[in-house]
């Protein structure tokens, strides 16, 4: 059995994690800076702990349990401080964005952990291109039901997440014609996107013991998916967005997210359309190709509809929600331009400049 704590914190209370790169403070570019910054920030007093990824130029933010939006963004924007505050030491600067505009990532330093090792020696080049950065946002859950019933509930909303986040239209200095990059390189990785469909926690759960059986992976953190339980710490870990660089949009999304795993809980468990995963796939590659201007497919209604149209209705559906939870201050969110367009009027030689200052423009 899967160690599970479901119901062991307060519902709904949140635990936020960001990947920012570490980058030269001149010339922007990436710097394998992530072990010196560690060691020089043990033993700080911190709502939350400094983390490796799998590219030395790549710090990961977690914070502490919240039970609050707003705590969560307080607690996001310390740790901010503190990682710039260290990393400046060192001559080097954060950058908050879902991919460096210009480096390669085959090109970067791997984190020398066994469990990183491990994973490019299996995915091989398709590892060492996931020089992606996202934000993952954990969802207390009051039950294993409960953290199924929000999954099946989330995810049709989950490309339209993408869209309004997207934030890396550029990758090894070249314009990729997708608003999130960073979606479409995730999904070279196996078992990504969507999870299957599992009726209960229990078909989950056995799903996951088949597979650590087999090693395949040895542990459901190694199932990629877009969204998952996270039985250990008692939530459903949303993935789908790419990393903001404003911290006011990390505290919107998280606002958003929480109060969308609130709202369709409150509906019954929706019903199993056959073919939905293939919708979903479709609708993740459209917000990643086009952001907010994609059409995507309403299965609710059998139409399409563009992305911002959706966004409105996303954020109609969540806004009761967000008030009864004192995080609608929070949910400030342009339904018709996402940070990618930013980044392209900026221009891949200017973006890398413009994302490190906005990064900390509010810290």
């Amino acid at each position: 059995m899967i160690e599970s704590r479901f119901g062991e914190s307060t519902p709904w209370s949140l635990g936020v994690e960001e990947e920012l790169m570490l980058v030269d403070a001149e010339t922007f570019e990436l710097v394998p800076a992530v072990s010196e910054i560690l060691r020089r920030a043990d033993g700080l007093a911190l709502p939350g702990e400094l983390k490796t990824e799998l590219f030395a130029c790549v710090v990961e933010l977690a914070t502490d349990v919240s039970p609050t939006a707003d705590e969560a963004l307080r607690k996001v924007t310390a740790l901010r401080r503190a990682a710039s505050t260290v990393a400046a030491g060192l001559g080097v600067g954060l950058l908050a964005a879902g991919a460096h505009p210009l480096a390669r990532p085959e090109e970067q330093e791997i984190v020398p952990e066994p469990r990183y090792r491990e994973m490019v020696e299996y995915a091989g080049l398709t590892a060492r291109r996931q020089g992606v950065n996202g934000l993952h946002v954990h969802v207390g859950m009051p039950s294993a039901a409960a953290c199924m019933h929000a999954l099946e509930g989330v995810l049709p909303w989950l490309p339209v997440v993408l869209a309004l986040s997207a934030n890396s239209p550029f990758l090894a200095g070249a314009e990729t014609g997708f608003a999130s990059n960073r979606a479409i390189v995730l999904a070279e990785l196996p078992r990504s996107g969507a999870p299957p469909h599992f009726p209960s926690y229990a078909d989950w759960e056995r799903h996951v013991e088949r597979l650590a059986a087999l090693g395949l992976p040895r542990d459901y953190t190694a199932l990629w998916w877009d969204v998952r339980p996270h039985p250990r710490l008692g939530t459903l870990e949303i993935r789908i967005a790419d990393q903001p660089t404003a911290l006011e949009l990390t505290g919107a999304l998280v606002s958003l997210l929480q109060a969308l795993c609130v709202a369709v809980l409150e509906q019954p468990p929706p019903d199993l359309i056959p073919g939905a995963r293939g919708i979903y796939q479709q609708n993740r590659w459209a917000a990643a190709r086009f952001g907010l201007r994609a059409e995507l497919i309403d299965v609710r209604a059998e139409r399409r509809a563009p992305a911002s149209e959706l966004a409105r209705e996303l954020l109609e559906l969540v806004a009761p929600v967000s008030e009864r939870l004192g995080s609608a201050a929070l949910l400030r969110l342009d339904p018709d331009r996402s940070e990618a367009e930013r980044q392209l009027e900026a221009g891949v030689e200017e973006a890398s400049r413009d994302l490190v200052r906005r990064s900390l423009a509010s810290v």
